[in-house]
């Protein structure tokens, strides 16, 4: 069996960014996913559950909710190792294309306040691990990484 293309990415080189993991054809359809890497992997702790959960409540509730992108969302969730995201758009786009969009994201929920979208038993099954400070935190601590993106934050190590 091959290994997926994210297995193939040097994570010992990786640096924090917005990375294009893979475009997809589906007819006539192209679907980019991108890596929102919040952690430098093996060398930074991972994000907490509950700050990742919370992050994932918000950023999705914030991307599918958006004025301009929310028809081109298909997905946005945690990498399993917990050190970024992956959000999944409609279109043949670019890192920097999608820069201001994220860097809105993450504006979003570090001003969050009130109720978590989605934290209620009927609407999630794990609804009480939740830390909103925490999520702020992480999220603002990434958009400082972005706002001085250069080409090691937006481009995977060759």
């Amino acid at each position: 069996m091959e290994k997926i293309a994210s297995f193939q990415i040097d994570h010992l080189r990786l640096k924090p960014g917005v990375f294009v993991s893979r475009k997809d054809r589906f007819g006539e359809t192209i679907l980019t996913t991108f890596d929102l890497r919040f952690k430098e992997p093996n060398k930074e702790p991972v994000i907490d559950m509950p700050a990742l959960h919370t992050i994932e409540h918000l950023g999705a509730t914030f991307l599918r909710s958006h004025k301009n992108w929310a028809d081109r969302v298909v997905y946005f969730g945690p990498m399993g190792c917990r050190t970024g995201f992956y959000v999944i758009l409609e279109g043949d786009r670019s890192s920097p294309e999608v820069l201001p969009l994220i860097r809105e994201m993450l504006d979003w929920i570090q001003a969050f306040d009130g109720p978590i979208p989605g934290a209620d038993p009927a609407e999630c099954g794990n609804w009480r691990e939740q830390n909103l400070d925490m999520a702020k935190w992480e999220a603002q601590r990434y958009a400082e990484v972005l706002r001085k993106a250069g080409k090691e934050n937006l481009n995977y190590p060759g």
